[in-house]
């Protein structure tokens, strides 16, 4: 009876990561959220964890931190600030090469502080817009926005849901990861506008565009003052050092006391999904931990390069947030270093494959439906160089 139970419990475990690999489970219509959730409740069900340790081990300070940062970027699409951001850097230039360039670091900056998700599910259709008017290849314009939004993220802790958990679990100050990984982050998107100018050779030219842009800039005025205020006043309060999920929650609060527009407009941009996955895969990971089964990975990240590569091999096998949360029980929480390249190379792990992040996938799904295809080819002949060059520089860059 025993050996069943454990066979049980490790099966469920492997469906469970492999579900979370693949997306879905054959046969069944199950995202990653439902594998989570279904994937803990059977083991809790299995005796490998109760209840009440399930529901300690979910750490409250990311849900937060991640729910309060959604409904912060809701405001701030809604009020028109991220239209705005492209229109006025599309301003700057009408060249091919400065169009890739603008986009490159306008993405990248912008990702940095708010979750990159978010600005590739803005951006997409606003670059699309943009290569229709001036008549362009998209797929290259496309990439750049793919792969800015990971890019750009690893400079800070609020620019992705990894970075997220890695600044709740280790305690480094949101000025000391940004001052660590900013460097790390503006040389990988310099090595991006290089890639795509060697691979894209009609994005190399310098001479105006014919043509008139189609995006057009418009604005909320009053929920435009009141979200940029707020918003300045949270990233003011994260580099002074207060708590970060503490202080985006009251800068949500403040958000959503409004006679502006209807909290359903607000709560229908929360990517519930995703915090759902995150509370299951908390679980799934003490889960783990209770099978003792991290001993595998521990003989192979004893060393910065080792810790590198098999977050980046994890990363792409399982997602980057199981990966870390997998990775997370063997570093000690006074090991920045160790933390800094867990941050980086899981963040730019996402670049190596289009399945690799989130990002991309909802660029490569926003371009289909309006008629574009970002193959997995395309993706992969940018992305695995990408991969290796920012690997290696924030490999060197930590050490």
């Amino acid at each position: 009876m025993t050996l069943l139970l454990s066979i049980a419990q490790y099966l469920i475990l492997a469906i469970s990561y492999l579900g979370l690999a693949l997306g879905y489970l054959p046969g069944l219509r199950m995202n990653r959220a439902t594998i989570a959730l279904v994937g803990s409740a059977l083991l809790i069900g299995l005796g490998v964890l109760s209840l009440e340790e399930a529901w300690e081990a979910i750490d409250a300070n990311t849900i937060i931190f991640l729910l309060s940062m959604m409904v912060v970027n809701a405001n701030l699409a809604y009020s028109g600030f991220f239209r705005l951001a492209l229109t006025t850097l599309t301003r700057l230039t009408r060249s091919p090469l400065g169009l890739i360039t603008l986009l490159t670091f306008g993405s990248g900056l912008l990702s940095a502080f708010f979750l990159n998700d978010t600005i590739a599910i803005i951006f997409t259709p606003l670059t699309l817009s943009l290569t229709q008017a001036f008549r362009l290849n998209p797929i290259p314009y496309l990439l750049a926005v793919a792969g800015a939004t990971n890019l750009g993220s690893v400079a800070t802790i609020s620019g992705n849901p990894q970075n997220i958990l890695i600044g709740s679990f280790s305690k480094i100050a949101y000025l000391d990861f940004a001052q660590a990984l900013t460097p790390v982050a503006l040389m990988g998107l310099g090595v991006q506008v290089g890639l795509l100018w060697l691979l894209y050779p009609e994005v190399r030219s310098v001479q105006p565009l014919q043509g008139e842009a189609m995006l057009q800039s418009w604005v909320y005025k009053p929920l435009f003052t009141k979200t940029v205020g707020i918003t300045i006043a949270l990233l003011v309060a994260f580099m002074v050092g207060l708590p970060l999920a503490k202080s985006a929650f009251v800068a949500a609060a403040l958000l959503l006391v409004t006679r502006r527009i209807k909290p359903d407009r607000i709560l229908r941009e929360v990517d519930w999904n995703l915090l759902v996955m995150f509370s299951g895969l908390f679980v799934l990971t003490r889960c783990t931990q209770a099978l003792d089964l991290l001993k595998f990975f521990a003989n192979w990240i004893d060393s910065a390069w080792g810790l590198t590569w098999v977050t980046v091999i994890l990363s792409n096998l399982i997602s980057n947030v199981p990966a870390v949360l997998v990775l997370q029980p063997l570093i000690r929480p006074d090991d920045t270093q160790s933390w800094l390249l867990l941050a980086a190379s899981s963040t730019l792990a996402g670049n190596l494959t289009l399945f690799g992040s989130v990002a991309n996938l909802i660029v490569a799904e926003a371009a289909e439906k309006q008629g574009y295809q970002l193959s997995f080819i395309d993706h992969l002949r940018f992305g695995v160089p990408l991969t290796i060059a920012t690997v290696g520089i924030a490999l060197l860059w930590l050490k």
